[in-house]
């Protein structure tokens, strides 16, 4: 069996159940196969103080330093990350920190054979480092902000190109993440698209859909929100677009999140004009099981971000039945295609949101060809490409260890 640690500071715990949930997923679909053990270190930033008042910061200090989740080993070790600095110093501070975390995870008798991070800045940067100290391989799956947004600055791009030419594989959850990377340099050839799956064991229509609505307490046409109460999300934009969508009313899940942005207040305000009177719920984060209840109830997801990956939250709605209006952004195009997922958005704007959901509203689709169509959605897929992946590179190490040794063969993948 491959051992395999994963490794990335984006990770569920104890006191953020949804934290890179999606790692988490797919993980444990990968454990689900049989055929490997895993280990996970999930690096949360040092803070002296356990308390909500201190933002994510306050929240991390609380974080268990191990735990089980699902049966895997979690390790939460501490590592600096100093606030306001930039990202320029994380990937070093992170490595610096983790090698005598990884020592330790060997002495203890889990000698893995490979790196499986998640994330490419700062967390595949320091694992390509930490790979090639420990003589391991590694493998980095890209995500999204990662590889959209920070190689526009000169020291991430710099260290990302570095990192993609010492680590033994890349991963992206969609075809457009891929196209990012090509982009900035990385070879085409050294890149593999593993999108993301879905659970349909766990996102699954209701049994009574009349029933989980009364309970919710919706009785009219509503609209879903999900994410981060962020300016990338959109919200502000579904908002202003129920203005002109009278028979809809919105339900808000998600709190401030972590990344810049916030905009909890001015949300809250703009749902107390006069044309929103008594049609907005913000009802917070939300667990599993009680996500998929709404997404069962609501009559849409409307996903209006300006930047993703390959987002879950697509996903999930439409395995439970419950079609998606979304911006044509990242990876969301590449799942919205059939008529059963929905529509996309002509715009990002409030104008734009309205217009889509009145098409969508104008040709609703039939909600079980929708669950149907999740069903294409599986992890399975994902889960071979995977294992595929994992064992040709680790016959490539073997091979290089006959050889030069991984430092050599690392050094001829750019």
């Amino acid at each position: 069996m491959l051992k395999i640690l994963t490794f990335s500071t984006l990770y569920p715990n104890e006191y953020e159940p949804r934290h890179g949930i999606f790692v988490e997923q797919r993980l444990r679909k990968l454990v689900a196969s049989g055929d490997v053990v895993v280990w996970v270190v999930a690096p949360v930033p040092w803070f002296p103080f356990a308390t909500s008042l201190f933002g994510r910061y306050g929240v991390a200090a609380a974080v268990p330093h191990e735990e089980v989740r699902h049966g895997i080993p979690v390790l939460h070790p501490r590592f600096p990350s100093i606030p306001m600095t930039g990202m320029g110093l994380k990937p070093r501070l992170l490595a610096a920190a983790m090698r005598t975390v990884l020592r330790n995870v060997i002495a203890r008798g889990y000698d893995f054979d490979l790196i499986d991070a998640h994330y490419f800045y700062p967390d595949g940067v320091a694992a390509a480092w930490l790979g090639q100290e420990f003589g391991k391989p590694v493998i980095v799956t890209c995500r999204g902000n990662d590889v959209m947004l920070f190689p526009r600055y000169p020291r991430p791009r710099r260290l990302i190109l570095d990192a993609a030419c010492r680590v033994a594989g890349i991963v992206t959850v969609s075809g457009e993440l891929k196209r990012c990377l090509c982009s900035i340099g990385v070879d085409a050839a050294r890149v593999t698209v593993l999108r993301n799956g879905v659970d349909s064991g766990l996102f699954y229509p209701p049994v009574d859909r009349d029933a989980v609505r009364q309970e919710l307490g919706l009785n009219r046409r509503t609209l879903l929100s999900v994410g981060h109460l962020v300016e990338r999300k959109g919200h502000h934009l579904v908002l202003e677009a129920l203005k002109a969508l009278p028979e809809c009313d919105l339900v808000i899940i998600g709190e401030r999140g972590t990344e810049s942005g916030g905009m909890v207040n001015e949300l809250h305000r703009q749902a107390e004009a006069p044309e929103l009177a008594g049609r907005v719920r913000f009802v917070g984060n939300q667990s599993q099981d009680r996500l998929r209840d709404w997404y069962g109830a609501a009559d849409a997801l409307v996903l209006a971000t300006n930047l993703e990956g390959m987002p879950n939250v697509v996903l999930e709605a439409l395995a439970c039945g419950t079609p998606v209006v979304a911006t044509p952004v990242g990876g969301i195009p590449e799942i919205m295609t059939t008529p059963e997922a929905g529509v996309l958005m002509q715009e990002r704007t409030a104008a734009g949101v309205a217009a889509a959901v009145k098409e969508l509203f104008g040709r609703y689709p039939d909600r079980a060809a929708t669950r149907r169509f999740a069903e294409t959605l599986s992890w399975d897929e994902t889960t071979r490409g995977q294992l595929a992946l994992f064992n040709r590179v680790l016959e490539e190490a073997r091979s290089a260890a006959k050889g030069d040794g991984l430092v050599a063969a690392a050094e001829t993948n750019c």
